[in-house]
């Protein structure tokens, strides 16, 4: 079928990373008159980096533009049919349309399409406790959020702020207050912060970011936020005690935004997010894709679904969709997990299963940990780091690693996301040919250095 004059028409929910990159793509392999592209974006940015909003409010990016990718005129100008300030409120799968509203006006509206992409990307957890919508309360999902979380920085005479949450967006929002000279206070419902690593890892985690004077709080769960007389905020309460509060940053992370994809009867995950096949073709579907924060997707560790909400993954998976729409072939046959971060100075990495994500699955496992340096030990600058290695009982399978250290440790993580995806063991990774120079590392990697000690603890074993 095609819809517009002997066309077929796209249509793209979303326009951020997944359903730009798709509808990008889509438009390379296809002209215009081939194929008609609309996108529908509720917000007013398309194709922005959320992931360097920290580091727009730390400061070390100077302006807000810098994280913007490609502009909505941009986009138009390459036949893409791109409505801002239009949200999609309905998805009518049998009738192929989808209803649209212009957030401005409230003119409402139904699109028909032949082939439909759905990114609507994740929301932020944002408790349901007395106190949350106080001013001086703030997520930080959008362009619009780093920019009223600027203005409440600039216009606080305050400099107490309390991080709620030590999960990435956290810690990163305690490096770019403690850059700002706020006192910081982080509030975590788990014993340590990081909670993609193993409490023992995250322990290095708590105690690097006390040395940098963030005060980390945890085992504690907000039951308020409390406001003053002005209705601002001023604290921010446990059930054990009260942490004063001028500003406060959820930081609890992110759930997929799939209430158009269920109420549209599409199927969807344990983790809430749409399940599609290798194709990113939503599953039981021919002519309807989804991809980004909104899906979950296979981990080739575990061969369990997971929900990894990442930009990296978001911009392949539009790739993967604009290739298939556009009458091409694409997979994304699933990720192992991979993420970086830091607090100031401290790189902190993890790619794999942790401990409890093997025995989830049943996987029985030896562990080694690792003190080693970033440089040769002589070098100037040599920081020390630590590896810890899971490898899987009698295989030796690579099963995860995680990094914490100083300059030059977190995109170690990247050898190890190899080996897991090539399914090495250790005892082969002990082989490969890293690149050595004194400035760049010890003779011996600290990632080889945990492979060797987790291939003697497996043939041991």
């Amino acid at each position: 079928m095609s819809i517009a004059g002997g066309r077929e028409r796209l249509v793209v929910i979303g326009g951020d990373a997944a359903g730009m990159s798709a509808a990008s793509q889509a438009r390379r392999l296809r002209g215009p008159g081939e194929l008609e592209i609309v996108a529908f974006e509720r917000g007013h940015f398309t194709s922005f980096s959320a992931c360097g909003i920290p580091y727009w409010v730390g400061g070390q990016v100077p302006e807000r533009d810098r994280l913007i990718a490609r502009t909505a005129d941009e986009h138009r100008a390459r036949d893409i049919d791109l409505r801002m300030r239009t949200e999609v409120t309905e998805i009518d799968v049998a009738g192929q349309r989808v209803r649209a509203r212009d957030i401005g006006s409230g003119a409402e509206y139904w699109t028909p399409y032949d082939k439909l992409v759905i990114a609507t990307g994740a929301r932020p957890v944002r408790p349901d406790l007395p106190g949350v919508d106080a001013p001086g309360v703030h997520g930080v999902q959008t362009l619009d959020d780093g920019q009223a979380l600027l203005d409440t920085l600039a216009g606080t005479p305050g400099r107490r702020a309390v991080v709620v949450g030590a999960g990435y967006i956290g810690v990163e929002m305690a490096e770019a207050l403690i850059r700002r000279g706020f006192e910081v206070t982080v509030v975590n419902r788990g014993r340590e912060p990081m909670s993609t690593l193993d409490p023992d890892m995250g322990q290095l985690v708590h105690r690097a970011m006390e040395g940098l004077g963030i005060t980390m709080v945890g085992d504690a769960e907000v039951t308020e936020v409390l406001t003053g007389q002005d209705g601002r905020v001023r604290a921010v309460a446990t059930r054990d005690a009260e942490f004063p509060a001028d500003v406060v940053i959820l930081g609890i992370g992110v759930r997929p935004e799939t209430a158009l994809a269920r109420a549209a009867g599409l199927p969807l995950g344990a983790h809430g997010g749409l399940l599609t096949d290798l194709a990113m073709r939503v599953r039981g579907q021919e002519n309807v894709w989804a991809g980004g924060d909104c899906v979950e997707v296979l981990n080739l560790v575990s061969g369990q679904q997971q929900y990894v909400p990442l930009g990296t993954h978001a911009n392949k998976h539009g790739q993967v969709i604009g290739t298939n729409a556009g009458g091409g072939y694409a997979t994304f046959p699933g990720v192992v997990g991979t993420a970086v971060s830091k607090v100031c100075d401290l790189e902190i990495a993890r790619t794999g299963l942790r401990e409890k994500d093997a025995r989830r699955v049943g996987l029985r496992f030896e562990t080694v940990t690792i003190e080693s340096t970033s440089r040769a030990g002589y070098y100037p600058g040599a920081a020390p780091m630590t590896v810890k290695m899971l490898a899987e009982t009698r295989t030796g399978r690579l099963l995860g690693v995680q990094i914490v250290g100083r300059e030059g440790a977190g995109k170690r993580v990247d050898i190890a996301a190899v080996a897991l995806t090539a399914r090495m063991t250790v005892e082969e990774m002990t082989a490969l040919d890293l690149g050595y120079a004194p400035p760049f590392s010890p003779v011996w990697d600290p990632v080889l250095v945990a492979a060797r000690k987790a291939a003697s603890k497996v043939r041991s074993g």
